[in-house]
């Protein structure tokens, strides 16, 4: 971190001839289970990783906001004045939907210039955007000083995803990026938004000091997951239509309970029953997973990872051979003890819970496992579990 802090110091000096007042840092994040809940008012638990964008940034006198991309080399410059989407770089629309609600609600900004640098893989499902937004988010915060709480930070920059970009993306990603806690996941109710850090572990025998959360990216990126998404966010409001016939209370499929659904699934079309089916019980696996921490139980929490898979294999249909061949060799490696897909699907990465004596074995048998079946090289990143954002101290060397 501190070699990327420097850089992108000496980066921001060589782009505007002077050196930046503050450098932020956004991290990304990897679900550990809870998948596609979020959109049906149901519980995730994420945790902040240790890849992350940073953004360096000082204030201008005017009312001009300068980026340049390190990553794409490339450069734009919008007023404050008159925020419009980017056609030619599409990137920046990140940065401008949160100048545009931030001043919406009324805060005061200034120009700014800014050098922004990441390296959270772009579409791996590893929440690259959020991170983004977050960045812009509090480096404002940062230089203006407006009051705005975590919770309100989050939300904005959702709005921001949702209403200036397009993408409706529900709120883990953002919480998560603004609120995550080092060595803790966050386990978020999306519809109350009452969250609460769960530690992965206390003391001697831990899940932090004997296990290790591994992200393995397939480099398969998503091109069906937007029609697939909203593919699958009507079934589940079409299956809780005809549940509702016998449970008129229910608003979301959070509000029905296994034995429910077990009694009343018969009802439900053959491909609604299946989505259904999954996110009433991956509910109940977020709920039992951070009941498996609490009581330092990895083989609980492994299995329920596995069967967070499986679900989402079979009965939700978002999984892909290259997701499934990653996952199956990462069950054969002794010391595993869950893998999983996380994010959207259709590619992007997985997550495993690795013993921390078996990383090694587990990295050299995944790759040479998944390279044999595929043909391609993945990229393995071993976590550290990190904070939310927050503006990073510069040495001054």
């Amino acid at each position: 971190m501190q070699d990327r802090i420097v850089d992108i110091r000496q980066k921001f000096e060589e782009s505007f001839g002077c050196q930046p007042t503050t450098v932020v840092r956004a991290p990304g994040r990897v679900n550990l289970i809870g998948e596609h809940t979020d959109y049906n008012d149901g519980y995730v638990l994420p945790v902040a990783i240790d890849l992350s964008i940073l953004m360096a940034a000082a204030p201008r006198p005017d009312r001009q906001v300068v980026l340049h991309a390190l990553d794409f080399e490339q450069r734009t410059e919008f007023s404050l004045d008159d925020i419009q989407h980017d056609a030619q770089y599409p990137w920046s629309d990140y940065q401008r939907g949160v100048a545009f609600f931030l001043q919406e609600r009324g805060f005061e900004l200034p120009g700014v210039n800014a050098v922004i640098s990441g390296d959270i893989p772009v579409g791996s499902g590893l929440s690259s955007s959020a991170a983004v937004e977050v960045a812009a988010a509090y480096t404002w915060q940062v230089l203006s000083g407006f009051p705005l709480s975590r919770v309100g930070l989050a939300l904005l920059c959702q709005q921001a995803e949702n209403e200036f970009v397009g993408m409706k993306c529900g709120i883990m990603d953002q919480f998560i990026s603004t609120l995550g806690q080092r060595d803790h996941a966050l386990l978020i109710d999306c519809r109350t938004l009452e969250h609460e850090a769960v530690k992965l572990g206390a003391g001697e025998g831990s899940p932090r000091s004997s296990a290790t959360i591994v992200v393995c990216d397939t480099m398969k990126r998503r091109g069906l997951v937007d029609s697939e998404y909203n593919a699958r966010r009507r079934e589940c409001e079409e299956g809780v239509r005809l549940l509702q016939k016998h449970l008129p209370r229910i608003k979301a499929l959070r509000d029905v309970s296994p034995a429910q659904f077990e009694r009343y699934q018969g009802d439900l079309p053959e491909v609604v029953r299946r989505r259904c089916r999954h996110i009433v019980y991956e509910n109940e696996r977020v709920l039992q997973s951070v009941e498996a921490l609490r009581g330092n139980d990895l083989a609980t929490f492994g299995r329920l990872m596995n069967d967070s898979h499986i679900s989402l294999r079979d009965d939700y249909q978002v999984s892909c051979q290259e997701l499934n061949v990653m996952v199956e060799a990462a069950w054969q490696v002794e010391g595993v003890y869950g893998s999983r897909l996380t994010g959207a699907g259709f590619g992007g990465c997985t997550v495993s819970l690795v013993a921390g004596e078996a990383v090694e074995r587990f990295r050299a048998h995944v790759v040479a496992e998944y390279q044999a079946a595929t043909g391609i090289e993945p990229q393995i990143y071993v976590c550290a579990v990190e904070d939310g954002v927050s503006e990073v101290l510069v040495s001054s060397s």
